[in-house]
């Protein structure tokens, strides 16, 4: 079977930011399909150019078409619109010169690539898959991005019509089913976040990060991940402000994103010495940037919508054996409780973080506990292997193909 994705923010497993769809292509090729994916050039995470070259294949079974896309879309809201609207429309006429599709798999956010994806899928007669992987315009109108009441009523319909006209609907969180099945979807399939324990090993040190940013003596409580209006990392910068009494005690910031600046700014403006911004890194260098870590922090901002979610980066805190600090309500607070792999604070009450590092900082048997705890609950409930399996079948069944078979060596 030949699949079609077409996702602005693809990133490859040699690229920062989320290689979800990377991981999940890899997957589907070993089965013996083929994937063409229509990305952008620019980085969804840091704005400049993607490492890919514009078309590649730099794996069997793989076609990466990079597409043009206004690159300025970290200045504003509306610059991100237009970046939007520019993948929407080359993609377009990329995705019509794509041969032998069987089926045009979109993805949202940004929902407007889904738009795209369903208007390829219908002039080439193949069946349209719309993967929800958040609830836009929900999530922007929360975070207070999009206020213009008349935008709102006009993205909300685009969203109930892709909802309507989708062949299946794949959403990514259990959180997620109410809402897109309210707004008209109709087969709705659940493929949640996960994350393949084979990348981590939890016994390792991260010796070398720790010792390429010198902190070899430090005790490290890591966010890794993007550095945007929703991640609510001012709440954190408040939090290390509490714990500059404990000197030990390094906040590491990895990763970038639209707010970056002014959270180096705001970081220098308090004195905060015991927080570092490092700059993001490849997936393929993540398992040693969280071996170094002692424990992992996933923050969002205190809105209801923000409780759907199933944040990638705590299933790959958990599979690398580390606990969790959780400043998120909602369905993957239900996940790492179920694990006890850590500890959940209320999202936006920097004193309830500060005090859950402290209480870590202080237990290194629980906090090895909780690792092991949270990898095994990974590898129970959400292997990437097996999390693949259940989207293969749905591709299948969704294009009337037959499973693939493993490739031999």
């Amino acid at each position: 079977m030949h699949i079609l994705l077409i996702h602005q923010a693809f990133a490859a497993l040699d690229e920062p930011g989320g290689t979800r769809h990377h991981e999940l292509a890899r997957f589907l090729v070993s089965r013996g399909h083929r994937v063409t994916v229509i990305a952008s050039p620019v980085s969804y995470l840091t704005g400049s150019a993607a490492s890919a070259p514009a078309n590649e294949q730099g794996e069997p079974g793989i076609t990466i078409l990079r597409t043009y896309t206004y690159p300025a879309w970290h200045r504003s809201f509306f610059h991100r619109v237009l970046s939007f609207l520019s993948f929407m429309l080359s993609s377009f006429f990329a995705g019509l010169r794509v041969r032998d599709v069987d089926l045009v798999w979109g993805t949202s956010p940004p929902i407007f690539q889904a738009g795209t994806a369903w208007a390829v899928a219908r002039l080439k007669g193949v069946p349209f898959l719309l993967e929800v992987r958040d609830l836009w315009p929900a999530f922007a109108v929360g975070v207070g991005v999009l206020r213009n009441p008349l935008l709102i009523r006009i993205a909300e319909a685009f969203e109930r019509f892709l909802y309507r006209h989708a062949d299946r609907v794949v959403i990514n969180s259990p959180g997620f089913e109410t809402h897109v099945k309210q707004r008209g979807a109709r087969r709705v399939e659940l493929v949640p976040n996960g994350a393949d324990t084979r990348m981590f090993d939890p016994q390792a040190a991260g010796m070398e990060f720790r010792q390429q940013h010198h902190l070899s003596d430090k005790l490290i409580a890591m966010y890794a991940g993007a550095h945007g209006m929703s991640n609510d990392l001012g709440v954190l910068l408040q939090a290390a402000s509490q714990l500059q009494d404990r000197p030990e005690i390094a906040l590491v910031l990895l990763g970038d994103g639209k707010e970056k600046s002014a959270l180096l700014d705001t970081a220098r403006r308090m004195n905060l010495d015991n927080v570092v911004f490092l700059e993001p890194i490849p997936k393929v260098e993540m398992p040693t940037a969280l071996a170094a870590a002692d424990i992992c922090i996933a923050i969002l901002k205190p809105i209801p919508e923000y409780e759907t979610v199933y944040p990638n980066k705590v299933f790959d805190y958990m599979a690398a054996g580390r606990p969790v600090v959780l400043a998120i309500a909602g369905v993957i607070e239900q996940v790492v409780q179920a694990a006890q792999a850590g500890i959940c604070v209320p999202p936006g009450d920097s004193q309830a973080l500060s005090t859950a590092i402290r209480q870590l900082a202080d237990a290194p048997a629980e906090r090895q506990a909780m690792g092991r705890r949270g990898r095994a609950y990974i590898q129970a409930h959400f292997d990437r292997q097996v999390v693949a399996l259940r989207l293969e079948a749905i591709l299948c069944d969704t294009a009337g193909k037959s499973p693939g078979e493993p490739l031999q060596n």
